[in-house]
């Protein structure tokens, strides 16, 4: 199993979900397809503009993130997608409908809300016409501090303990030492956590801005930590 690192402090971006959500329809879902592909209808419809919002087939399966948790594979992914989409439509919470587009006929998604089968019947009815070849999609993307994106950008896999050590690293130096050090460590071809720790202790003890570690990114890196680290390698 995966481990979570915990959700981020300070502002963070939230998505809506209205109560009924809970009340109603969380207790009869009983398809992790289905739950899925309805909680990321919801964030990618409120990523939208605009009074009418839809949602296509594309959208959902050009998500990487999205599609590298409803399955295996690509393949898997998207058969998940479309059978829980289906699942949505058939219990009522997306509403579905088919328009003519430039590539021929094209299969919109709508949440069942009032602005959603407000939008349906004026497909319909003919009073509104949707362009979908015209819109972009979206994507989901990593909230999390900086520290941790660089941390599994270039050092390895975030566990629950290396996420804590980073958050007590936080507090003890100022996060662009921290993102230098790790700088420092990839361009040395260190990736260790342990390593980019030593460089932070020496700057803290003998002052990051001395006139040594002004040339820190000029000489090699054993000149910048203490003896005792100096072997370390990646672990």
């Amino acid at each position: 199993m995966k481990g979570f690192p915990g959700f981020p402090d300070g502002k963070q971006r939230f998505t809506s979900l209205p109560n009924a959500f809970f009340s109603e329809l969380l207790p009869i879902v009983d398809n992790l397809a289905e739950m899925k592909v309805t909680l990321y209808a919801f964030w990618a419809l409120s990523q939208q503009d605009g009074a009418v919002r839809y949602l296509r087939l594309a959208d959902f399966v050009s998500d990487t993130m999205f599609m590298q948790g409803m399955g295996a594979n690509p393949t898997v992914s998207a058969e998940n997608i479309v059978d829980g989409i289906e699942r949505a439509v058939a219990r009522g919470t997306l509403l579905h409908v088919n328009v003519e587009s430039s590539d021929g006929h094209l299969d919109l998604y709508f949440m069942n809300t009032q602005k959603g089968r407000a939008a349906v019947d004026g497909i319909t009815t003919g009073a509104w016409r949707p362009y979908p070849e015209a819109d972009e999609t979206v994507s989901l993307l990593l909230e999390r501090p900086n520290i941790f994106v660089l941390y599994e950008q270039n050092i390895g896999p975030l566990t629950p303990i290396i996420a804590d050590q980073l958050r007590d690293a936080e507090q003890s130096y100022p996060t662009r030492w921290i993102e230098e050090a790790i700088q420092l460590a990839v361009a040395n071809n260190a990736r260790s956590w342990r390593y980019v720790t030593a460089i932070l202790s020496r700057w803290q003890q003998e002052g990051r801005d001395s006139g040594t570690h002004r040339r820190h990114s000029q000489e090699p890196v054993r000149d910048t930590v203490p003896d005792q680290y100096k072997n370390i390698v990646k672990k």
